[in-house]
């Protein structure tokens, strides 16, 4: 078989233009896909990865420390966060991450009650506000397991959105029909 038959069996998929559907799949997961036209794919992603991220973000939380805990944004203290760079790649769903850290270090009070935000230092006189923000001893105390459950299925699911941005940028993986070598003959001797 030539190289250009093989060629004509591979299906062929428009990804439009692959930079920007990387991009829109880093804001919201399967976005890139849905632009390519790759609607079940799109749908696929989107609900597993915001299904985890979500549900991890949901663990991360309770009435008394607030939601969203293990989500946050915290370098240059002393409680150094780099779970954060993996749970970035979600894309949007980590903003309010990103806003509560500057508004946390501008020694302002947080919003939306505390969601996402950093935990305040253990030092008083650092970032202490009236919404009573918990320590990250506080939350380790508080959420026991949980905490690191939580932080392990967003950071989870940012990993996994790396995997969909490449199929973005990428396409699908196609694997190449193998081509068909002429099969060598086996000279047989007569048995005399």
């Amino acid at each position: 078989m030539s190289d250009e038959s093989a060629a004509t069996l591979q299906p062929s998929i428009d990804l439009k233009d692959p930079a920007v559907a990387a991009v829109l799949t880093w804001f919201i997961p399967g976005l890139g896909q849905w632009y390519q036209g790759r609607r079940a794919k799109a749908a696929l992603f989107f609900v597993c990865i915001m299904g985890l991220f979500s549900y991890g973000v949901y663990l991360g939380g309770n009435r008394e420390v607030g939601w969203g805990r293990s989500v946050y944004y915290a370098f240059n203290r002393e409680d150094q966060r780099w779970h954060f760079f993996g749970q970035a790649f979600v894309g949007l769903p980590t903003m309010p991450a990103v806003i509560q850290a500057v508004r946390v270090s501008n020694n302002r009070d947080v919003w939306w009650g505390g969601f996402m935000a950093p935990p305040r230092l253990e030092n008083p006189g650092q970032f202490v506000d009236a919404s009573g923000l918990p320590t990250l001893r506080d939350l380790h105390r508080k959420l026991a397991r949980y905490f690191e459950l939580a932080t392990t299925f967003t950071f989870v699911a940012g990993l996994l959105n790396i995997l969909a941005i490449y199929d973005a940028f990428a396409g699908p993986f196609v694997p190449i029909p193998k081509q068909h070598a002429p099969q060598k003959k086996s000279s047989a001797k007569a048995i005399a």
